[in-house]
Parts: structure tokens; sequence; C-alpha cells
């Protein structure tokens, strides 16, 4: 969900004059937030789903004729043996082919039946014994073929398993902003849910359900997550503006590099199952939610950044602050462009190990409709993130510059010399230097006074 960098229990308690320059930023970004949450709300009100899904016709691929169920079990015992499917050919003089026999006993009881799995299933040994499955029934509707047939692993426990380790290490680690994430990301999860699935099967406007989806999204996982304070407004702003260009970028390279999704079985089926339903308009509300996370990532750790450091030395110049900070965020952008590029790549490995063996040229390949989605994904949300980490550090730096404490401007009767460092400062304040005293300058700068190659 994004770094925190805000204090901890561990670290030092922030000054008074830090604490009221907090309160009056987040009282300044306020000014911006609030009618743009407030606009948000409207709009998602007004985009909101009617849940009318009656012109939508998907057959499900779990749906069963009469007489045919589905059921679980346990196998016992895998081995070669004749193919139950086969017998129609044996009845009628031909040889029965061989195939991989799961013998599985049932989760209702009795005795094993014998599920024929499918050849792809078996080439990788994927079933062994001790393995739930789910199989087909077909006993009561199909005389002389296989009455028993392989459908999908029982994944609930491991799965599960999974999700629990996940859930306790982010809250040991993390603690209540670790829990408050966690809840976060399932608040997310609703969003996408009730309002921009059901909106883009109803065929509502794809930038602009994406656009506010995230929008809400991220009100509400960054304030949940981190807290009501200035970084966490600075960041959200910076993320709404990079949602904002990511948005336009999508918008563009989906029309300009016919990003169609034909080429998908599950793009094809929704094209069958309704006429409102788009596919470019689906990949173009993806490429706006795909990089909801890294972009959160970026600009809190940006606005923290600058926070940090202003606090650590609030008599820093706005150009230097600025300077310092982008020094951190050019580090987060070479790490998070090429974690974007193997994520996506990760995702599509079967597709890249398909067209890597054909014998195309690799323009051609990068470009080719099964590649190019994911590449102009992968671009896309990195342009965005990339542009998102300058805007949010300069929002951060001018929020920071305008609501701190102006230090007190010293004149020259209190400074012991023109140009004297705080070296100086520090170690004698007005007075004056001795002959042959040596002062070590800040900054490499000259202190007048002090013997010359100090």
């Amino acid at each position: 969900m994004g770094h925190s960098h805000q204090h901890t229990g561990g670290s030092p308690a922030p000054s008074a004059p830090a604490i009221a320059a907090r309160r009056r930023a987040t009282l300044l970004l306020s000014v911006v937030l609030v009618p743009l949450g407030v606009l948000t709300l409207v709009a998602m009100v007004l985009l909101w789903p009617s849940g009318d899904r009656s012109t939508l016709d998907v057959a499900s691929p779990y749906a069963t004729a009469d007489g045919v169920a589905f059921d679980r079990g346990t196998v016992r015992e895998v081995g070669e043996a004749d193919c139950p499917s086969s017998r129609p050919t044996v009845d009628a003089g031909g040889t029965a082919l061989t195939c991989t026999i799961a013998y599985t006993q049932p989760a209702g009881g009795g005795g094993l039946v014998p599920v024929e799995v499918t050849p792809e299933l078996a080439k990788t040994d994927a079933v062994e014994p001790g393995d739930e499955i789910r199989y087909l029934d077909l006993s009561e509707v199909m005389q002389g073929a296989a009455p028993y047939v392989f459908v999908d692993f029982v994944r609930s426990v491991p799965v599960v398993a999974l999700a629990v380790l996940y859930a306790v290490v982010v809250i040991a680690v993390a603690r209540w902003r670790g829990l408050r994430a966690l809840l976060g990301l399932a608040g997310a999860l609703v969003v996408l849910a009730q309002f921009v699935l059901p909106g883009l099967v109803e065929g509502a406007p794809p930038l602009l359900l994406g656009l506010v989806g995230s929008t809400v999204i991220m009100y509400g996982v960054l304030y949940f997550a981190h807290g009501v304070s200035a970084r966490t407004s600075t960041a959200l702003l910076g993320t709404v503006v990079g949602l904002g260009i990511t948005a336009l970028l999508a918008a563009w390279a989906t029309d300009a590099a016919h990003l169609t999704g034909v080429g998908d079985e599950n793009a094809y089926t929704l094209v069958n199952a309704s006429d409102e339903l788009s596919i470019s308009s689906i990949i173009l509300c993806g490429l706006i939610i795909s990089g909801l996370g890294v972009l959160n990532d970026v600009t809190i750790t940006q606005s923290s950044a600058v926070w940090e450091l202003y606090e650590l030395a609030p008599n820093t110049s706005g150009r230097r602050l600025f300077g310092s900070a982008m020094r951190i965020g050019r580090d987060h952008i070479a790490s998070t462009v090429y974690t974007i590029a193997f994520a996506y790549a990760g995702a599509a490995l079967p597709v890249l190990i398909l067209v890597s063996l054909y014998d195309r040229a690799l323009l051609d390949t990068l470009t080719s409709g099964e590649l190019a989605e994911e590449v102009v994904r992968t671009l896309v949300g990195s342009i965005g993130l990339v542009l998102a980490i300058p805007v949010t550090t300069l929002v951060a730096v001018l929020v920071v510059r305008a609501v701190g404490p102006r230090p007190a401007r010293r004149s020259h009767d209190d400074v012991p010399g023109e140009g004297a460092t705080p070296a100086v400062l520090a170690a004698g304040g007005a007075g004056t230097l001795a002959p042959g005293e040596r002062l070590v300058a800040l900054g490499g700068r000259r202190v007048p006074g002090a013997e010359p190659g100090a």
C-alpha cells in the first residue's frame, strides 16, 4: 500500500513549530482536496451502476445440465489405464487409448471413482495422491464414455493459508498501520467490485469511470492507512495529478495503438455476451487502475522525504530542498520502473515464451497483438509514476515553504564578517578571531580572519 515515513514511537517528538506548520499545511491542502473529494463523490453517485444485467448473456462454465454435477474428492491413487472415454471405440472393435486415471474418494462418501485426467494436465504430473480435486460426474447421463472428468484442483487451504500468513506478517511488522492498510485494501476491492466492474458492464465512460474509481480508492486508502496529515494530503494531491497524466496517456495510447483485446479468449466471451461491452473501454480503465499501487508508493515516499528534510533543516531554501528530495526520487524511479516491467513480464510469461518461439523480428513481437497491451500498460504506468514524483515533490516543497516558520534574518552586526558560516557562529559569535587562529569553515568557504590553508 506504499511506504510510510511518518514519525513512529521511537522517533523524537516534533517541535511545536513543526506541529503548527503541519496544521497550517493541512488547512492549505484542504482548500484543494476537499472540493476535489466532493466532486469525486458526486461523480461517483451519478455514475453508480443500476445493477441491471438483463442485457448480459454469459454462459457459466460451471453450470450443469440435469443429471450432471460437480463433485469434490481426494485422490488416493494415480496410474495409467485404458481411458474410460475410449470405451465406444473399443465396443466398435477399435483399440483403447491409455490415459492417466486419478482414483478419487468422493467427499460425500462411497467407493473410489476413476477420474479421467486431461492429457495436457497429465503431461505435468501435477495430480498426486492426497490432492483434493473437483470433477464432473456424468455417470447418470452418459453411457459408454468417461463418467468422471477432472475439472480443477481445490486450492482453498493453501490460498487461505497464504492470505493469513500475509496478514500476520503485515500486522506484525507494521502493526496498526498494517492493519489499516489491509482494511483499506479490502475497501478498494469493494469499490472495484461494486462500482468499476458493473459500470464497465453497463457501458459507462471508461476514462471517467477509471478516474473516479481510482480517486475514491486513493482517498480512502491513503487517509485510512497513513492518517490525516499534511504529508498524506501532499501525497494524495501528487497521486491525483499522476492519475490524471496516466489517464490522458492511456486514452491516447488505447486508440493510437489499436488495443482491441480481441486476441484474448475472455475478451471474445465478453464481446459475445453484450452489445454494450467495449473491450477497448475495459483496457483503458485497466491501464488507469493498474498503476495505483506503485503510484501511491512513490508519492507517499516523496512527500515524507520532503517533510523529513525540511524538519531537519528548516532554513533550507526551496530550490535546495527540491533538489535533495529529487535525488531520493530518482533512486526510487530507477527501482520502481523495472519493478513494473518485471511484474508485467512475470504475469505474461507464458505469452512471452510462446511469441519468443515465433520467427519474427523483436519490434514486430513487442508490437504484436499478444504483447502490445502489456507493453503499453508498462509504458503508460511508468510515465505516470515518473512524472508524479517531481509534481509531488514540488507540491510538498511549496506547501512546507508556505506554512513553515520563517527564520529571523541576521543583520551584519550579528555576523562576524560578511559571508561567515555557521561554524563561525557556533565557535565565537561576534567575537574577533586571534591572529593565526584556525577555524574549519563549513561548505569549504574561507572565513575572514582565519589563517589561509586552515
